[in-house]
């Protein structure tokens, strides 16, 4: 393996190998190091793009020039009818799903409650909240012909409210996180875990648009480890919720992986 991707070498999660997963927002940040870390497990991956075509093609040659088996879908999954699209591409492509991992979102900017118009709160809550339901209604008839999981991308927002012009997104990431529980209880008879990763202040595309290097700053001061996180030191989480080896009598969770800045 090269890259970031040579991180999991000599680590290998047996019951990952041969499935087939799709992974939404998976161009850059989180999205990415998780592409490649279930890439190196033998992990079928569909890789989800909207805009940034060219990281998504960069990232398909790394995972096949390294061996492994990937596809890209592209579509936003903000709007109507797109995101049932991805995943009957993706899985129709493989012929099988076995995992969802919900990772799409974003803050589209920071706006104060005194300034969002309808038009905001409509384009926040269809790509960080209305997504990941439809996502899930579209894979769920092909988890259950097996058994799979669902993986949810919450964000420690959802806990503490967020921060500056960031309410609308933090109130999105709790729906998320409230239907992964929701979801878990629903879907636990069809053999489907349902959990969710809450990341916290990571260092990825979504704070270069939208976090100053001075609140940057001023979040990295309240995490107790000192230092601002990587995607990749996120990828493991999603790997042990992901194996039903590792997490089998788990469902319904949500993992916070945040150095210690929220200890709830």
């Amino acid at each position: 393996m090269t890259g970031q991707q040579g991180l999991w070498d000599g680590i290998r999660i047996a019951d990952l190998d041969g499935k087939a997963v799709l992974i939404t927002g998976a161009s850059t940040g989180i999205g990415a190091a998780l592409v490649r870390a279930f890439a190196a497990q033998g992990t079928k991956v569909a890789i989800h793009y909207n805009e940034s075509r060219q990281a998504a093609m960069d990232l398909l040659a790394e995972v096949e020039g390294s061996g492994g088996t990937a596809v890209l879908v592209q579509g936003d999954v903000s709007a109507d009818g797109v995101t049932e699209r991805v995943v009957g591409e993706a899985a129709s492509h493989f012929g099988r799903l076995d995992g969802l991992i919900n990772n799409a979102g974003g803050m589209l900017g920071r706006v104060s409650t005194a300034e969002m118009s309808d038009a905001h709160y409509e384009r926040v809550m269809d790509l960080n909240a209305r997504s990941v339901l439809a996502a899930t209604r579209a894979a769920h008839p092909w988890l259950k012909r097996q058994g799979g999981f669902i993986i949810n991308t919450t964000s420690i927002a959802a806990r503490n409210g967020g921060g500056g012009g960031a309410i609308l997104y933090a109130a999105s990431k709790s729906f998320v996180s409230t239907i992964t529980r929701g979801h878990a209880k629903e879907f636990a008879g069809d053999d489907i875990r349902v959990n969710a990763v809450a990341p916290g202040v990571i260092a990825t595309p979504f704070h270069d648009r939208y976090t100053s290097p001075e609140m940057l700053d001023a979040q990295r001061k309240t995490v107790p480890m000192g230092r601002v996180g990587t995607p990749e030191e996120c990828v493991g989480t999603y790997l042990f919720l992901a194996s039903p080896t590792l997490s089998g009598y788990i469902t319904g969770q949500i993992i916070e992986v945040n150095g210690g800045q929220l200890m709830p």
